[in-house]
């Protein structure tokens, strides 16, 4: 049943307004049937009330054995009409009060008569209907016989012979279709601006700060649009200003440091060789800073990216193995993905000596692996790899290690793109990294 539900804002209003309209449709056939019912019914207990009365001295003015005959031909299809020795109604009915002004009317038209009449209940010819009320009738005839007349009217039809079902379904059907079309309109400007919100929504959770809506339609969107324009303007500057900070400490490191060094060379003693080394290590750390922040600061559009193309380039470049694929494509910054993968087919070939790398999909996202056949991570060491100035072995000076770097910015720039990146140990031995990227 919930699948039948629609889940989208204009749906389910689309689906309310049909409801309404269906439920107000019915409603006002109901009611205009049973006041048509009762204005017919009132209007022919009014016809059968003259009647009655002109047929009254017609029939006390023919001799008793004529009565009967007129009588018969009296009767239609809405009422009996008959001459009977005994009264069709006792002498006791006629207590609510319509009945009472009833025959207080018919003893005022037909005065010196006995006028009885009462409410009876009787079915249609279908049984399976409600009881429907009935009026009998019946009045004291002049003359030496002592006859009575009466009257006793027939159920009123069930169904009204005059009313359409088609002409209703149709009248329903038109209202529904103009209705529906007119807020179909109303709601696609309504929706509109909150489906292009959704999307800047989901381009700037991937890091895509440049991204803007149009401020447009009813005043609360136009103030949600407003509000997301802003904050990514003030998200974009901070990056910006923290990027900027983060590339001037290191910038500025590099002056103390050759200074330290060139004084450390200068020295004649065992321990400088040590001390330079340090002091490369850090320059290498300065320099890495540096390389981070302009790589973070550097603007690139975001476009449709084959990522089989993009990585097949960066294993032929480091000469990693690459297994066979189709195109996979992503809506991506294709320099900053390609600097993480990058990152990450480094790592392996520097530390293993070769890489195996293949593209996938699943679920809906992309997916790259990067193995190797090194001697792997301590697993309570894995997810902190991703920490700046954490390397996988703390021994490897400079010359192989690096500064530490490469798998923070790898990770900063997958999750820009809305995906993930995890690191495991392989059952036969070495690491694999794991990126996911949605799927263009």
């Amino acid at each position: 049943m919930r699948r039948l539900f629609p889940s989208g804002l204009a749906g389910r209003f689309m689906l309310l307004l049909a409801a309404a309209l269906i439920a107000a449709n019915v409603a006002a056939l109901i009611l205009l049937s049973v006041d048509r019912v009762q204005g017919d019914r009132a209007a022919l207990a009014q016809r059968e009330i003259e009647r009655v009365v002109s047929l009254v001295p017609a029939i006390e003015a023919v001799a008793a054995a004529e009565r009967m005959r007129i009588a018969a031909e009296a009767s239609t299809r809405f009422s009996r009409v008959s001459v009977t020795a005994d009264a069709l109604v006792g002498p006791a009915a006629g207590g609510l009060p319509r009945v009472q002004r009833l025959v207080q009317s018919l003893g005022d038209m037909l005065p010196g008569r006995e006028v009885r009449a009462s409410l009876i209940s009787a079915r249609g010819e279908d049984r399976g209907r409600a009881q429907i009320e009935a009026l009998a009738i019946s009045i004291q005839l002049r003359g030496p016989v002592g006859q009575w007349l009466n009257v006793a009217t027939r159920p009123l039809p069930q169904d009204d012979p005059d009313f359409d079902d088609r002409l209703f379904f149709l009248l329903l059907s038109l209202s529904l279709a103009s209705t529906l079309g007119v807020s179909w309109l109303f709601l696609r400007r309504l929706t509109g601006p909150l489906t292009r919100l959704t999307d800047a929504t989901r381009a700037a959770g991937r890091g895509d700060r440049s991204v803007r809506v149009v401020e447009g339609g009813a005043r609360e969107l136009r103030e949600l649009g407003a509000a997301f324009n802003a904050m990514q303007a003030s998200i974009a500057q901070f990056d910006a200003e923290r990027m900027r900070t983060l590339g001037a400490v290191g910038h500025d490191l590099r002056t103390p440091i050759t200074s330290l060094r060139i004084r450390a060379e200068m020295l004649d003693s065992p321990e400088a060789a040590a001390m330079i080394r340090t002091l490369d290590e850090m320059t290498v750390m300065a320099d890495g800073l540096v390389a981070f922040a302009r790589g973070a600061a550097e603007a690139e559009e975001v476009t449709r990216v084959d990522l089989t193309a993009l990585v097949t380039r960066l294993c032929a470049e480091r000469g990693a193995v690459l297994a066979d694929a189709g195109p996979v494509w992503v809506r991506a910054r294709p320099v900053a993905l390609g600097r993480a993968l990058g990152n990450l087919i480094d790592n392996a070939v520097r530390y293993a000596g070769q890489a195996q790398v293949a593209v996938s999909t699943a679920d809906d996202a992309a997916v790259v692996t990067v193995s190797d056949t090194g001697p792997g991570i301590d697993p309570a060491r894995l997810d902190a790899m991703f920490d700046p100035f954490v390397r996988g072995d703390d021994s490897r000076s400079s010359d192989t290690g690096g500064a530490g770097l490469g798998l923070s910015i790898a990770r900063n720039i997958v999750l820009s793109h809305g995906g993930t990146i995890t690191l495991a140990n392989r059952k036969e031995g070495g690491l694999q990294a794991r990126v996911t990227i949605p799927q263009a």
